[in-house]
Order: C-alpha cells, then sequence, then structure tokens
C-alpha cells in the first residue's frame, strides 16, 4: 500500500520547514535507510531517511517550497507494480503516531492515472519548478509576482530570468532616485528558515529575559602550559593520539565550574526554578548562515580527551548538516568563544531555557601586578550573561570565580 511521507518535526520548536533538496526523483527505488531530502528546519539543514522500502512515486512539494507545515505530505513511496494516488490522504486521517516515524501508512486508492506531478494540489502554494525556485532564491526575486507560462500555469526557468531582467532593466533609475550619489547597487538576500528562527528567539530572548553581564580577566598561561604537556604525551600514543584545544579544556572547566556553583546549572520557569543534575554545555559553533549549539553532556564527568574528540565531532557534523536533533537540544549553560577572531570582549544574548550563557574572548600577553611586582601573563576577558529571574548578581560572580580558579590552577581538569 502507498506510503506517504510528512514533513518531519525535527526540533520542538518547529512549526513549519523548507524543503531545501530532494535526492531522490519519482520512479526512483527507495530502500529502508535511504536519504530521501534535505529539510530545512528552524536550527539546521537535515536530512529526512526512508523508513519502508519501495518506489518513489510522486513529489507532493517541491524542492524550495518553504512555510510546509509539519505532517503535511511531501511525497508518496508505493510498492512495486502499484498504481500512485492521485491526491494525498486529508490531513485528517493522520495517525497520531505517524510524527515520530515521518510517514504514515495511507490506503490505496482504486487505480488511476496518475495526474502530472506539477499540477497545483493547493490553490494557495506556488508552483514552479525546481530550477526556477533555486535561480529566483539566487536572484532575490518573488515568485508570487511572476505569472507562470509553463504547463499549468507552473512557473519555470524563463519566467524567472524574465522577471529578474525587467527588474534589473528597471533599477538604475530606482538606485539613482534613493542614493543618487552613490554607483553601488543592493541585493535582496532570501531569509533562510535558521536566520528567520535566530532572529525570532534572541528578540525573544532579549526582550523577556532580564539580562545582566558580569566580566572577569582569567590568566591562561598554566591551562596553557598543562595542554602543551598533555599533547605532548598524547603524541606518543600512536592511533590513539588526541590534540587538545584550550576550548576542550574551557568546556570543562565551565561544566566543574557548575558542579561547584550549580545555582548557576539552572532553568527559569513560572511555577519553579529547574535544577540540572548534569552539566550539558551547549558550544556555539558558526555556520554559512546563521549558529547551531551542538551539546557535550555530562561535560564534568568526561576526560579531556573525551571532550576533545566528541567536540570534534560534533562541529564537523554541525557543518556538514549532520547533526541529529538530540544533540542540538537541551542544553543546561552555552559557551560563545570568539577567541580565535582576536575579540577583546563581548557580551552574548541568552539561549532559553538556559539561565546563562559565558562569552569568551582572545588571550593578550598583558603586564599584570602582582602584589609590588609586575609580570607578563596571558590574560583573556569572559564575560557570563544571565537571566536574572533565574541567578543574582553574588551568585553570578560566584561562579565566575570558581571558573577563574580552575583555569588557573588547571590541575582539576586532570583529577
Amino acid at each position: 500500500m502507498a506510503i506517504e511521507i510528512l514533513m518531519p518535526a525535527l526540533s520542538p520548536t518547529m512549526t513549519e520547514g523548507k524543503i531545501a533538496r530532494w535526492l531522490k526523483k519519482e520512479g526512483d527505488t527507495v530502500n529502508s535507510g535511504d536519504v530521501l531530502a534535505e529539510i530545512e528546519t528552524d536550527k539546521a539543514t537535515m536530512e529526512v531517511e526512508a523508513i519502508e522500502e519501495g518506489i518513489f512515486g510522486r513529489i507532493l512539494i517541491p524542492e524550495g517550497t518553504e512555510g510546509v507545515a509539519v505532517n503535511t505530505p511531501i511525497a508518496i513511496v508505493v510498492e512495486e507494480g502499484e498504481a500512485v494516488p492521485a491526491a494525498p490522504t486529508p490531513a485528517a486521517t493522520v495517525a497520531p503516531a505517524a510524527v515520530a516515524n515521518a510517514v504514515v501508512t495511507a490506503s490505496a486508492p482504486a487505480s488511476v492515472p496518475a495526474t502530472p506531478p506539477q499540477v497545483a494540489r493547493q490553490t494557495n502554494r506556488i508552483v514552479a519548478s525546481p530550477l526556477a525556485r533555486r535561480i529566483a532564491a539566487s536572484k532575490g526575486v518573488d515568485l508570487a509576482s511572476i505569472k507562470g507560462t509553463g504547463p499549468h500555469g507552473r512557473i519555470v526557468k524563463r519566467d524567472v530570468e524574465a522577471a529578474e531582467s525587467k527588474a534589473s532593466a528597471s533599477l538604475p533609475s530606482r538606485a539613482q532616485a534613493a542614493a543618487p550619489v552613490s554607483g553601488g547597487g543592493s541585493r535582496s538576500v532570501p531569509h533562510t528558515t535558521m536566520r528567520k528562527v535566530i532572529a525570532r528567539r534572541l528578540s525573544e530572548s532579549k526582550a523577556t529575559i532580564p539580562h545582566f553581564y558580569v566580566s572577569m580577566d582569567v590568566e591562561l598561561d598554566a591551562l596553557m602550559a598543562l595542554r602543551a604537556q598533555l599533547n605532548a604525551l598524547s603524541s606518543d600514543e600512536g592511533q590513539d593520539s588526541f590534540k587538545l584545544s584550550v576550548n576542550d579544556m574551557l568546556i570543562k572547566a565551565a561544566a566543574l565550574a557548575l558542579k561547584q556553583v550549580p545555582e548557576v546549572n539552572a532553568s527559569f520557569t513560572e511555577d519553579a526554578m529547574i535544577l540540572h543534575d548534569d552539566a550539558d554545555i551547549s558550544v556555539a559553533v558558526s555556520l554559512d548562515d546563521g549558529l547551531i549549539t551542538p551539546i557535550v553532556r555530562a561535560a564534568e564527568r568526561k576526560s579531556l580527551k573525551q571532550i576533545s574528540q566528541e567536540a570534534k565531532s560534533l562541529v564537523s557534523r554541525a557543518r556538514a548538516g549532520k547533526l541529529k536533533p538530540e544533540e542540538f537540544q537541551g542544553g543546561t549553560f552555552s559557551i560563545s568563544n570568539m577567541g580565535m577572531f582576536g575579540v577583546k570582549e563581548f557580551a552574548a544574548i541568552v539561549n532559553p531555557p538556559q539561565a546563562a550563557i559565558l562569552a569568551i574572548a582572545a588571550g593578550k600577553r598583558q603586564p599584570v601586578v602582582s602584589g609590588d611586582e609586575i609580570r607578563i601573563a596571558t590574560v583573556m576577558t569572559v564575560t557570563l550573561s544571565v537571566d536574572h529571574r533565574a541567578v543574582d548578581g553574588a551568585t553570578a560572580a560566584k561562579w565566575l570565580s570558581a571558573f577563574r580558579s580552575i583555569v588557573q590552577s588547571p590541575l582539576a581538569l586532570v583529577l
């Protein structure tokens, strides 16, 4: 019988997504585990795998389509020799269990001639070829303003190119009117789903969470000396060798500080304060179209080697769009490190429902006063951004002091 593939909910906050790319064509054989499509969610671009085997019978939603609601049928898989259904099962008949599995079984209708895939089934959906959508996105052309000349009014490549040429022809006069002294131009780059969600969530965070910030200078020399020793020992281990980064060690230091000051490892709710047992550290990773925060879970119980290997794997898969939802959802504390860019100091925005995020700047060699003496040390400035509903100023300062003590006396990281 026919199997409907639904738009899956790939994160708790996802209500809709974008079909970034279909990786199967109609008529292709589908095996369990095959990647069918890339879905752009509110967090990242993720792959959707087939659960059942069969023939990829029909694409219901073309690639490039935005705003596809969760649980909407997006394609149909049929058994070999089975007629392809002419239309998706009504949404009212979708079983709740289908949400987790991303597919549902639909009743196979009587055999009827398959309708052409380009025929629009929803009057509120723009019907355009995948190529036309890609060109429109890259050129900043609004498909809603284009009248399609393809079959059944479908927007095709030539329609987008004609609209883009027409817009380009009128651009100089508009640009001159807007900025008569400028010889440059501008272009519209449509927001990705990730960028839209980043904008919404961070706006909500700043508007609804009372932030405050505590900064402290931390000396890095002892930590870097320990790192050099550990990396030197690791190089003698052959295939089991590893190379620690400063960030790996700061992840462990933050986790140990959270165990010393557990009030910061918290989430605020209207009814209660949630105190987390494990220090699940979300690490901000920059992507081409935004950022994502993969999680090193229970970092306080892991060795530096484990943290290093896990962090490298998470960052690599984050940039390749290969993270699983559970790998970037549910952290209890965040770290954002921009030291590699030479940043002197910055403050990050709290990532709800977490209560705090640590902003790490670059380490710089500078004079430091110790008693009556002046010496040279490598110093970085760290800033803790805190949800004041969950954490008070004295508690935040206590946590930063614990973090600094661990970093400046780093043997705790290996004991």
